[in-house]
């Protein structure tokens, strides 16, 4: 009876360890192929020989360093030696057997050795296997014809990719076509993927899965499903408890717990094609995929719809990095750098990370929960490596404290729950093996005795505490769902009010994920817990800043780390594009404050100390900006353009202004240039009936116009808000008309989050702006030049609400609260407008480019770009002397002229309402 895979796994890894630093052929070969033979269980005494004889064409004998009749040559070199040469002598005599008419003792298998290194030759099939001797274990399948286990030829396998899911995902959709759907579906493809991974990854015997389904269903499909139940019978039965007449296939396999395999699950119906996917599936080489990702790709396995975009709904692994390091990787691995060999204090160490344990209250298929503990596993394995002694004897199933129960999760969806709890098991399964590489010993946890706490549950509507209680979790981390306050459902809006509270003010403004804010803020309240979340950058942005933080901060929430915005990362094409941050959190303030900063959003992050992080990720005291009626230090206040309310019968294109006025005339004086945002941005033409001092007389010579007048009367009788219903008894009029004066400036209300800066125009008083621009009057090129430079768009990347991922700009948030520089000389004033003049002469260059054009980064002209640089130096100087090297350094500043600006207004805002009360 051949040794069973997993011993057979077990000592390729202690043979590989003793022989790591072996290197003199003719010193220790024989050994070495003495004790390879023991790995498979044999003794080479009895099957092979070294240095057999044979005669080469010259009649000169040679001799073969390991010869097994029939079955295996093996040809042997020192370390680093030339295995090509080898190659050439192990043909030469096999070639020289036939020769001699030893026919019936060629063998099948060349391996070529160096200690280092094997090359496995197949000359059956002309295949050729190469691997390191550390990977031994790996590749024993490759060697099953030592110990005797049938070869079987299979096609090439391939790394899994999204073929394979997509393989899996024709046979989900299948399955519930044929009318197997719902948890039975989704347990069912949780089974397959658990089979097709451990088959791959030594969990199994290789390819056990595979051959069982080959080997005993019928190819019309007819009994796949009663004989993957019985499979997974199997997988849930002790050995010792299994019938005694089990195919040796079914007899071999482990057990591997009570719960995954344990629920009877009603037979699915396969057809042929059915089948064939799911052979085909088993096809690939799953080892190759990390179940950090595993759990993400095969979520879209349930929702067909989104499988061309495989991956765009999870973090990635690049992304949970930069969260879990400040949250409290990079802690222990400071405390392992300071334990330096000290064994108590390794202990201790060990056993902290043991105790250690993890809640993502939104985990999805698992991703951030399977990288920590990758991570935390990673870590283990360094502590051990210093524990460890040459006369140490290591018990793993006690040594290795880290383990799966360490992890809980809470998840709305039951298959991402189910999948999550297999990803856990899976990376588990690879540290194990890591485990078994570093120590020569094979270390596999089954049955698996211990389960990751995966609550199938709705996060906002449970008490996190009956999942993990307060005093036993150390840290809370994940990517709760993105999902805008315009864009929820009426019941995710009813949750955050709910969670909240409707008597806070502004609750409709907070995205759905700011209701996870508020659980885990209540859930640390005087903990040590920490809390760190991958967030859209809308809560650090516009005005939910001052009701999420405004609550927060009364809670008594310190930020401890802060990534501030980047591109959302995605393995997908079409992934969703993202801005997003990353903020970590806690009751208690810590000591050491880090904000990772980005100068470009795809680029990797600076890191600094900050001595306070506030809720704009800026260090600097905890401001939160308010809505301002009129500006906070600007001469020239800042207003909305012209709101029609018209149903658009005041609007017209170049070619309906020109077929109108074929019909009337004389209404040609009537008509003004119009300008929204996007005929601001882009250069569109657009006229409007402009009526407002229209004589009465005049109107009812004009049929045409007046009956545009009637149109917007009954539209706005029609309107179901009152104010607009009364604006009907002045139709000629605007619902707001905005006088501007000579000249004025505009710039778009929304604009392109890729423009370094948000174009700003001077515009003539006879052009009328809509209500998506935003307008100075009488503004001058001192309010231009502020207004197109790098330090009001700091301001505005920072403070500015956001619409998608465009600057959506607020006069109230944005200008009212945005500090312009003070005591400014004229001298400094000349130099900020003759810089602007040369911004204005740069882009008069360009007559027929728009403002979109000349502000696009790949299309900006280079004069525009050195003027801009001209003039954001001069501005700088209007603040401080010294350059501001980064944003972050213009934004800090930025806030503490804020407090100083703002601080006084505060003050005398208290006094009145002293002495109001006084009066009272």
């Amino acid at each position: 009876m051949p040794l069973s895979w997993n011993e057979i796994r077990s000592n390729s890894i202690e043979f590989a360890k003793e022989w790591a630093t072996e290197s003199r052929e003719n010193a220790e070969a024989k050994t070495f192929w003495d004790q390879f033979f023991r790995v498979f269980g044999l003794n080479r005494r009895l099957i092979a020989s070294f240095e057999e004889p044979v005669k080469n064409i010259k009649g000169q004998y040679g001799f073969i360093d390991v010869f097994w009749k029939a079955v295996l040559l093996a040809e042997h070199k020192s370390a680093g030696k030339d295995l090509d040469k080898a190659a050439s002598q192990a043909f030469d005599y096999i070639q020289s057997l036939a020769r001699e008419n030893r026919h019936d003792e060629i063998p099948r298998y060349v391996i070529l050795s160096d200690f280092r290194r094997f090359v496995l030759f197949d000359l059956e099939t002309d295949t050729k296997h190469e691997f390191p001797l550390g990977e031994l274990y790996k590749n024993v399948d490759k060697l099953a014809f030592i110990p005797g286990y049938k070869q079987h030829d299979f096609a090439q396998e391939d790394p899994i990719n999204i073929k394979a899911v997509q393989i899996m995902g024709d046979l989900h959709d299948t399955l519930e076509a044929g009318g197997y759907t719902g948890h039975d579906l989704e347990r069912l493809l949780v089974r397959i993927l658990f089979c097709l991974f451990a088959e791959d990854t030594g969990i199994f015997e290789r390819n056990a899965f595979q051959l069982y389904i080959e080997n005993h269903t019928h190819p019309d499909g007819s009994n796949v499903g009663a004989a993957i139940s019985e499979f997974f019978a199997v997988l849930n039965k002790p050995v010792g408890k299994r019938q005694s007449g089990l195919r040796e296939e079914l007899a071999d396999l482990p057990y591997v717990n009570g719960e995954l395999f344990a629920e009877m699950l009603g037979f699915p119906a396969f057809d042929r094609a059915m089948r064939n996917s799911l052979i085909a599936a088993t096809r690939f080489d799953w080892s190759q995929i990390s179940p950090a990702v595993f759990g993400a790709l095969f979520q879209a396995v349930m929702e067909p719809s989104e499988r061309r975009k495989i991956g765009a709904h999870y973090t990635s692994e690049r992304d949970i990095l930069k969260l879990i390091g400040p949250l409290f990787l990079d802690e222990l691995k400071s405390s392992l750098d300071k334990a330096g060999k000290d064994r108590g204090k390794l202990k201790k160490l060990h056993e902290r990370m043991g105790e250690l344990k993890f809640l993502d209250p939104a985990c999805g298929c698992g991703n951030f929960l399977v990288i920590a503990y990758r991570e935390l596993r990673l870590l283990e394995l360094r502590v051990l490596e210093r524990l460890q002694t040459e006369q140490t004897v290591f018990d793993f199933q006690t040594l290795a404290k880290v383990d799966v129960d360490q992890m809980y999760g809470i998840e709305i969806e039951e298959w991402p729950a189910r999948i999550a709890e297999v990803a856990m098991w899976l990376m588990d399964h690879q540290m194990n093996l890591r485990l078994s590489e570093q120590f020569g010993e094979y270390f596999v946890r089954l049955p698996l005795k211990k389960s990751p706490h995966i609550d199938h549950n709705n996060a906002l509507a449970i008490d996190w505490t009956d999942v993990l209680p307060i005093d036993e979790c150390s840290f809370i981390l994940g990517n709760p769902p993105f999902i805008g306050s315009k864009y929820q459902s009426k019941v995710q809006r009813a949750e955050v009010k709910g969670i909240v509270g409707e008597k806070v003010r502004g609750v409709g403004l907070l995205d759905y994920v700011t209701a996870w804010y508020f659980k885990a803020a209540r859930y640390i309240q005087d903990t040590d817990i920490r809390v760190a979340f991958v967030s859209t950058n809308s809560i650090s942005q516009g005005e939910q800043v001052g009701v999420l933080w405004g609550e927060l901060l009364k809670l008594g929430i310190n930020i401890n780390f802060a990534h501030r915005t980047f591109a959302w990362q995605s393995e997908a094409r079409g992934a969703a594009h993202v801005h997003v941050v990353i903020i970590g959190f806690s009751d208690k303030p810590i000591a050491n404050r880090r904000i990772f900063d980005y100068e470009h959003i795809k680029g990797e992050p600076q890191e600094s100390e900050a001595a306070n992080i506030n809720p704009y990720l800026v260090d600097g005291k905890n401001s939160l900006l308010t809505n301002r009626s009129k500006s906070l230090s600007a001469n020239r206040q800042m207003v909305s353009g012209n709101q029609p309310i018209d149903g658009g019968h005041y609007l017209f294109r170049p070619e309906e202004k020109e077929e109108f006025l074929s019909e009337q005339p004389d209404a040609l004086q009537y008509f003004k240039i119009w300008l929204g945002g996007r005929e601001f941005l882009n250069a569109i033409e657009r006229w409007c009936l402009y009526l407002r001092d229209i004589d009465p007389a005049e109107l009812r010579a004009l049929p045409s116009v007046l009956d545009r007048v009637k149109k917007v009367q009954e539209c706005r009788l029609k309107s179901s808000r009152a104010s607009t219903v009364r604006l009907a008894e002045t139709p000629t009029r605007f619902q707001v008309e905005i006088e501007t004066g000579a000249n004025y400036v505009a710039l778009p209300e929304v604009s392109s989050e890729r423009r370094n800066y948000i174009p700003v125009a001077f515009l003539s008083s006879d052009i009328v702006c809509g209500n998506k621009l935003r307008l100075i009057p009488d503004a001058g090129l001192w309010e231009f030049g502020i207004m197109m430079s790098s330090m009001h768009m700091a301001w505005v990347r920072s403070v500015s609400g956001r619409l998608k991922s465009d600057f959506q700009y607020s006069i109230k948030l944005v200008y009212n609260n945005f500090p312009w520089p003070q005591d400014v000389s004229d001298k400094q004033r000349e130099a900020v407008e003759t810089a602007a003049a040369a911004v204005l002469n740069a882009r008069e260059q360009f007559p027929d480019a728009s403002l979109a054009d000349l502000y696009d980064p790949l299309s900006m002209p280079a004069v525009l770009t050195k003027a801009h640089a001209k003039l954001d130096r001069a501005v700088d100087r209007c603040y401080r002397s010294q350059p501001f090297p980064h944003e972050r350094n213009r934004v800090e500043f930025l806030f503490e002229l804020y407090e100083r600006l703002s601080a006084p207004l505060v003050a005398k805002k208290k006094t009145r309402r002293k002495k109001a009360g006084q009066r009272e």
